[in-house]
C-alpha cells in the first residue's frame, strides 16, 4: 500500500497499539509494528526472515502480528467488512446481468498446519489441513459479511447454514424488504450462491446436472456474476500471500488473521492501491501446494426458490431473443 494509506492505518489503530517506554527498552513505535505484521501477511517469509528485515528479535515478530491483528478486528472489522449501500450494490449487478441481486458468496480454504486437538476434523477432501474462509462480496469484489474458522472437513452449506448471515437472511432482516416481479412471480433481494448450497428464494445457484439451452443461459448470467467472489478470493490471496502457505499459529489465533486480511483487502481496493500481475503469479505458485476442494452438489430446494429461478430463466432467455 501507499504511504498515505499505511499511515492512516497505523492512526486508525494507534488507539489499541501504543505502548509506553519502559526503563529497559524503548517501545515499539506503532509504525514499525504494523509494518512488520504487513509485511508478514503480505509473503510467505518466517518468522526469522521477518525478525532480521527489520532488526528485532522472532518472537517480537510473532507478538507484533497479533497485536496488529487483534487491534483490526476490534477496531475496524465492523466498519470496513459491512453491507454499505444496498441500492449500489443491486444497481452493479443489475449491469452485470443480474436483477436485484446484492451480494455473491462463496468459500475457500486456507492452508494450516495440523492442530493438536480433533486434527481430523481439519483435513479437507483433499488430504490437507485446512481452515474455511466463507465471505459474500459485492459488485466490486469487496467483502460485505465474512464467515471463518470452522474445520475444513465440514461441507460448505453446514458452515452456511450455521452463519449468522443464513439466520438473517432467512428471517428476512439482512437485505430491505425489496421485491421486484419477474414473469408473475415476486424475487426479493437474492445472493449468487454455488451448487453446494440450498435453493432458497433468497440464495439463486447453478442448475446442474443435464442442461438445455434455457439452463445453459440462466448459468451464464449466474456465473458472470458470481465470479466477483472467485476474483476476490484471487485478489485477497495474491496480495496477503501468508494465507497460501501452512499458518503454525493457533486455532483461536488462525480466524483473527484471515479477518484481518480480509479488512486489509476492502482497505487496499477502496483506496485503489495498486495490485501488481506478479503477485498473481506467485500465489497461484504457492496455491498449487494446496488445491481448493471440490465441495458436492446438493439437491435441497424450496418451491418458492424453484419458482424464482425458473422465472429468471424465462427472463434471460427474452432478453436474449430481443437483442
Amino acid at each position: 500500500m501507499r504511504k498515505g494509506t499505511f499511515l492512516e492505518l497505523c492512526e486508525l489503530l494507534s488507539p489499541a497499539l501504543k505502548r509506553k517506554d519502559t526503563q529497559m527498552r524503548a517501545a515499539l513505535t506503532v509504525q514499525k509494528r504494523v509494518a512488520i505484521a504487513l509485511w508478514k501477511l503480505a509473503t510467505p517469509d518466517s518468522y526469522r526472515s521477518v525478525a532480521n528485515h527489520f532488526g528485532v528479535g522472532k518472537s517480537t515478530v510473532g507478538v507484533a502480528v497479533m497485536q496488529v491483528a487483534n487491534a483490526i478486528v476490534e477496531l475496524l472489522l465492523s466498519k470496513v467488512v459491512t453491507l454499505g449501500n444496498v441500492q449500489v450494490i443491486i444497481d452493479g449487478f443489475t449491469a452485470m446481468g443480474f436483477p436485484n441481486c446484492s451480494g455473491a458468496r462463496d468459500g475457500t480454504h486456507i492452508p494450516i498446519l495440523g492442530p493438536d486437538h480433533q486434527a481430523s476434523q481439519y483435513i479437507n477432501r483433499k488430504g490437507y489441513f485446512s481452515m474455511v474462509l466463507q465471505a459474500l462480496v459485492d459488485h466490486r469484489g469487496r467483502f460485505t459479511n465474512i464467515n471463518v474458522g470452522w474445520p475444513g472437513k465440514v461441507h460448505d452449506a453446514r458452515v452456511f447454514r450455521n452463519s449468522g448471515l443464513f439466520r438473517r437472511l432467512q428471517e428476512g432482516i439482512y437485505f430491505p424488504d425489496q421485491k421486484i416481479t419477474v414473469g408473475d412471480v415476486e424475487m426479493p433481494i437474492v445472493i449468487l450462491g454455488e451448487p453446494a448450497y440450498p435453493l432458497m428464494p433468497w440464495l439463486m445457484k447453478p442448475y446442474t446436472g443435464t442442461l438445455d439451452t434455457e439452463k445453459e443461459l440462466f448459468n451464464y448470467h449466474l456465473s458472470k456474476c458470481r465470479m466477483v467472489v472467485e476474483c476476490a478470493f484471487g485478489r485477497l490471496k495474491g496480495r496477503w500471500r501468508s494465507l497460501l502457505t501452512c499458518s503454525d499459529l493457533s486455532e483461536t489465533n488462525i480466524p483473527i488473521v484471515i479477518a484481518d486480511c480480509c479488512v486489509l483487502h476492502n482497505l487496499c481496493e477502496s483506496k485503489g492501491e495498486t495490485f501488481m500481475a506478479g503477485w498473481e503469479v506467485e500465489a497461484n505458485s504457492l496455491a498449487a501446494d494446496y488445491a481448493q476442494p471440490d465441495s458436492r452438489a446438493i439437491r435441497r430446494a424450496q418451491r418458492d426458490a424453484l419458482c424464482i429461478r425458473e422465472a429468471l430463466k424465462a427472463r434471460f432467455l427474452s432478453e436474449q431473443g430481443n437483442l
